[in-house]
């Protein structure tokens, strides 16, 4: 592994706190320090910032006052993600309160699969008779089913940040995809302009007012944090505002879901909605139907409420349980056939932590190391549940630092999710294999695709083939790059407490990382099962997660090289410094 650093601070400079922190901010290309530190509220920004979007928004005013004035159905179609519920739950209850006639329909990830499909609009069509389907995270590359939808005569506005095809769906009577957002990031500003436009006609104005400074920001933050965008920009805006805003929120089925995931009467961090809130969501749309994670969004009954966030709760530890069998069977796949270049296939397991090879991988921990690793690794199961494929790419991509498909076969068809590195545009390069391929969309690390049965042999050969001749052995090797090479002795607490003012972190925004040198003045192992390891380095204290097996190359007086983030540990009104290292 190698360790790069962006800027280095010696012991003779001599910088204030301040000078430090823009020092880091320069060094992530902020030019304008004031706007990073204090964004404009999201309630501020106008649909016109994103973009020229006056002429398709009058379009789409002009279409929503016809179907208002004949009392026409309109169906806000979302994704079954976090994102897209959350939008999902913005846009409806908005032209609900609105007066308009609306209802939500959220895709069978399993029976229609993601976005619009011909079996998602013909359901639509028979349950609703809309005359207008507005999609929420979804639909940019949706041509011949939008074509469809059309010719039933359903008018379709597509709202949606994915990566763009080669073809807009002209059909579309207007489009808005705004990469710089999430989908429920979209979904809040197209809303809010709705809002802002009908709010002399409705009885609903101090609700709707509330909620766009309060729930709706909270809502559209857990989108954003959930599908990884970058935290810059008006996305900045939506999450910090909407991190502040969960201390206000009315909304019941939100208040159940972070009680009954045990982080009530605590400040929500990215971390809380990323590894705790979002996942919630997401597991009904997994393993079950995500229209019940909308409904807990929207209700306004405590009892209900209560009841559903309990089931989502369970429903998530499910998934969890499923996602560490599966992860299990991926990895065994590679233990077993680590020589074998083309791809690996699963075998489904029952009771997997009772087979004789449990133990073996569970001490073997990163099986990594071998050179003779593909370049990508792909994945093909008989029998994993499509809706943790995507979370199975992640671990193995993680762990094996390789870009990973992960396939599993749904009748006639392989349902796929990637995962990749940094250095690598995983749907780009999926798309360069189009004609093996039924659809696919996604981000630059992260995307879902299909294909035929049929297709599956000439397809992993090809994107083996394509994969040597595009990943390099460097793109391969992992690196850590740190904010800032530091002496020791210039990290104290106000340093951190400044470093604050850089929040939220996350995606493009990350916790400022250090790099310093200095000699190990003592270790010890942490945890009920000593997985974690604490050291001191001339006096910082640094907890390594789930570090233990280090412990023994460790000796007491060695120079140490260590790559940290700093944090600050609030208990009983005492501040103390620590560090939480990332490598050594």
């Amino acid at each position: 592994m190698k360790i790069f650093y962006k800027n280095e601070i010696k012991t003779q400079d001599n910088l204030t706190n301040k000078e430090i922190v823009n020092f880091l901010l320069k060094s992530r290309h902020i030019d304008n320090l004031n706007e990073f530190l204090n964004p404009p509220s999201p309630f501020d920004l106008p649909l016109k910032d994103f973009g020229p979007y006056e002429k398709s928004f009058r379009k789409v005013l002009k279409v929503l006052k016809e179907i208002k004035e004949k009392d026409q159905m309109i169906v806000v179609y979302t994704d079954y993600d976090a994102d897209g519920i959350t939008g999902g739950a913005v846009l409806w209850e908005t032209l609900y309160l609105l007066g308009f006639k609306v209802m939500p329909y959220v895709p069978h990830r399993r029976l229609e699969g993601y976005g619009f499909s011909k079996k998602g609009i013909d359901n639509v069509k028979k349950q609703f008779n809309p005359a207008l389907i507005i999609s929420v995270d979804h639909g940019i590359t949706k041509v011949e089913e939008i074509k469809y939808a059309s010719s039933l005569g359903i008018k379709i506005i597509v709202t949606d940040h994915h990566l763009k095809g080669e073809v807009l769906p002209k059909k579309a009577e207007a489009i808005f995809h705004i990469p710089a957002l999430s989908g429920s990031g979209v979904a809040y500003f197209f809303a809010k302009e709705i809002f802002k436009h009908f709010k002399s006609k409705t009885t609903k104005l101090s609700l709707l007012t509330f909620n766009f400074n309060v729930d709706y920001l909270a809502l559209a933050a857990i989108g954003t944090v959930a599908d990884l965008v970058s935290l810059t920009g008006p996305s900045r805006s939506v999450v910090k505002y909407g991190l502040e805003a969960f201390k206000k929120i009315k909304r019941v089925g939100l208040k159940q879901i972070i009680k009954e995931s045990g982080i009530e009467n605590k400040d929500i961090t990215p971390y809380d909605i990323g590894f705790i809130i979002a996942p919630r969501i997401n597991a009904i749309g997994r393993l079950e139907h995500a229209i019940d994670a909308l409904r807990l969004l929207c209700t306004t009954d405590i009892k209900r409420a209560e009841k559903l966030a309990r089931h989502i709760g369970l429903t998530n530890k499910d998934r969890q349980d499923l996602v560490e069998k599966s992860v299990y069977e991926a990895r065994l796949a590679i233990y077993k056939k680590a020589k074998q270049a083309n791809f690996f296939s699963a075998t489904c397991v029952d009771d997997f932590k009772n087979t004789p090879d449990f133990l073996t991988l569970a001490g073997n921990k990163n099986l990594s190391a071998s050179d003779k690793s593909p370049k990508i690794i792909i994945l093909v199961s008989e029998c994993w549940h499509e809706g943790i494929i995507g979370l199975i790419a992640s671990k193995i991509a993680e762990e094996f630092y390789r870009p990973v498909l992960v396939l599993t076969k749904t009748d006639d068809h392989y349902k796929g999710s990637a995962r990749s590195i940094p250095s690598f545009h995983i749907t780009e390069f999926l798309r360069s294999l189009k004609k093996y391929l039924i659809d696919v969309g996604g981000h630059k690390q992260a995307a879902g695709f299909t294909l035929d049965k049929k297709q599956l042999d000439a397809f992993i050969k090809n994107t083996n083939k394509l994969a040597e001749k595009l990943i390099s052995d460097e793109d391969l090797e992992r690196k850590i790059e740190a904010d800032l090479k530091i002496p020791l002795e210039k990290i104290n607490l106000s340093l951190v407490k400044s470093l604050e003012n850089l929040q939220p972190f996350g995606i493009g925004n990350p916790k400022p990382t250090f790099y310093s040198e200095g000699i190990l003045t003592g270790a010890q192992l942490l945890g009920k099962s000593g997985a974690h390891l604490k050291l001191f380095v001339d006096g910082l204290e640094l907890i390594g997660f789930n570090m233990a097996d280090q412990f023994k190359e460790l000796v007491k007086g060695q120079k140490i090289k260590v790559v940290y983030n700093l944090e600050i540990d609030r208990w009983n009104g005492r501040e103390r410094l620590k560090g939480i290292l990332i490598s050594y």
